[in-house]
């Protein structure tokens, strides 16, 4: 018997066949479309990439050797796209290019910049009794653009979902939408009974939310089934009718389900414990039994991982993609294939043994390159480089994807901090995603963070949480907690070299001089304006 998961990332979605106990037997991927109007704006087509995910699916099935009745359940996760379709389930047009139809605003998309700011103006309790001010990757900042700026649009819309609740919807007709993204994305207080009040959303401008989204009814929980697969989608997939559909969760949801979901038992490790998931952009995810808010950090987040648990996010919105952008924006990355990650850091632990101290003295980077989303929240934050140089050669180019990393990793050490004035505890940093492929990047984690790295024997924590949510949804394992046990990762353990912690000392304060400056400078800037 088997499960299958699907996780829908940036640029590609991905499909995993795992064993009851979380052995992965068959993998496979696409790539999907997204049209990039401009620096803020990014948009993908949900029928270009249902076509993706039925695709992987039938390929990883293949790998697997199973028959497809031997599938047990199947769980979906995706990034908090917003998929806008009519009261027929049709697409609603945002554009059209290439014979596609873009009808979902991507997640990294901050066209709502306006309306996130009018939106925590309004100022509203409720904002804060469900994760704090939105941020223009939240959903209800987006809808309130769609509203005020694609009037037709709205006055068409049925249907409008998170994409996770979009691809369980293709898959079994159900309109019911997953906990983890109306809490986690929505601002929905889960922890109530009562939903939105009416007073947020018509404050809001959204007092026909309900009307044009297509909502009713409480959330589904994560880890139950919202329905089971259509003989439609059956046989899009590879799979048969009637196997049954976990609740979609956000990505990095599934991630700190498979991360952080094993400890559920123990509430005292919990505290001292951290996902990051790492990919185009990086989420820093703890989890406890009561809520903590922290500043800067989106949540707590009810129910939107485990029933009865309250999830905090902090996060970087871009981190591969800055590392993708530094690589295609210099001569020697322009050039090379698809290894030049693995090459660039084969090269650096080469400079590294032959140089006494830094490989790149006198360089240092602010990676805010799309707003700063954690502990500072400032979508108008853009990335700093001091010490530039005219170096175009293969080593120039290392040394500033190196200082890059680095200030990566200390952005994510000033999250940690900021969760452990709060009071959490954490020392030890689970890491899974595109980052834990390199084990330069991962060392690099540990010396800034000063914590244990648990790396999971596989990257794809989404896709492994996906498929404890489908293994719960069809009842082969008795609850959600019960199956991240029965499917936890084999651990590899990473541990500080003392040597580099000392160096990045330095960096860190630079770090966060930067950050001063920079905010001193954006406040000239504005009174310049003025």
């Amino acid at each position: 018997m088997g499960l299958v998961a699907v996780d829908v990332g940036t640029t590609s979605a991905r499909a995993g066949v795992f064993s009851l106990t979380g052995d992965l037997l068959g993998r496979g991927e696409r790539p999907v479309a997204v049209l990039r109007a401009g620096p803020d704006r990014g948009e993908h087509s949900a029928d270009d990439i249902w076509a993706a995910v039925c695709a992987a699916v039938r390929e990883a099935l293949a790998a697997s050797g199973l028959a497809p009745d031997a599938i047990s359940g199947i769980g979906f996760d995706a990034t908090c796209s917003l998929v806008l379709r009519d009261g027929e389930g049709q697409a609603l047009a945002l554009s059209q290019e290439d014979g596609l139809v873009f009808d979902t605003i991507a997640w990294f998309d901050h066209r709502a910049r306006e309306e996130t700011l009018l939106a925590n103006r309004v100022g509203h309790e409720t904002l804060a009794d469900a994760g704090g001010p939105l941020h223009p990757e939240m959903e209800l900042p987006k809808l309130i653009w769609l509203k005020r700026n694609r009037p037709e649009l709205w006055a068409r819309a049925g249907a409008i979902l998170d994409l996770a609740d979009f691809l369980t919807f293709r898959a079994t007709g159900s309109l019911a939408r997953s906990q983890s993204t109306l809490a986690g994305k929505w601002s929905l207080p889960a922890h109530r009974d009562e939903g939105w009040p009416e007073g947020l959303l018509a404050d809001l401008g959204l007092g026909d939310l309900a009307e044009r989204a297509g909502l009713s009814g409480r959330p589904v929980p994560v880890g139950a089934a919202v329905g089971v697969l259509t003989g439609e989608a059956a046989e899009a997939l590879g799979l048969c009718p009637g196997c049954p559909v976990a609740a979609g969760m956000v990505d990095a949801h599934a991630g700190a389900l498979a991360l952080l979901g094993p400890l559920a038992d123990e509430p005292e490790a919990l505290a001292r414990h951290a996902g990051l998931i790492t990919g185009t952009s990086s989420a820093v995810m703890v989890m406890g039994g009561e809520p903590v808010p922290v500043a800067g950090v989106w949540g707590p987040y009810f129910g939107t991982v485990l029933t009865g648990f309250w999830m905090s996010e902090g996060g970087q919105s871009a981190s591969g993609a800055l590392l993708d952008h530094i690589v295609a924006n210099h001569p020697e990355g322009r050039q090379s294939g698809r290894d030049i990650h693995q090459r660039i850091a084969a090269r650096i632990v080469q400079m590294q043994a032959n140089a006494v101290g830094d490989i790149a003295p006198g360089l240092h980077l602010l990676p805010d390159v799309m707003g700063s989303r954690s502990p500072s929240p400032d979508p108008n934050a853009r990335g700093v480089v001091v010490g530039l140089a005219l170096d175009t050669g293969f080593d120039g180019l290392c040394r500033i994807y190196w200082r890059t990393a680095v200030a990566l990793a200390l952005g994510v050490r000033q999250i940690l901090e900021t969760f452990n004035r709060a009071g959490y505890r954490i020392d030890t940093l689970h890491v899974s995603g595109g980052h834990a492929r390199s084990q330069l990047l991962i060392q690099l984690y540990a010396d800034a963070t000063g914590c244990v790295i648990e790396q999971a024997g596989a990257p794809d924590a989404m896709l492994i949480g996906g498929a404890m949510a489908a293994g719960c949804a069809a009842g082969v394992h008795g609850s959600l907690a019960d199956a991240a046990r029965a499917m936890q990762a084999h651990i590899t353990v990473h541990r500080p070299d003392p040597v580099a912690q000392r160096r990045l000392e330095s960096d860190y304060a630079i770090f966060t001089r930067m950050q001063a400056h920079r905010a001193e400078i954006a406040r000239m800037a504005r009174q310049q304006e003025v």
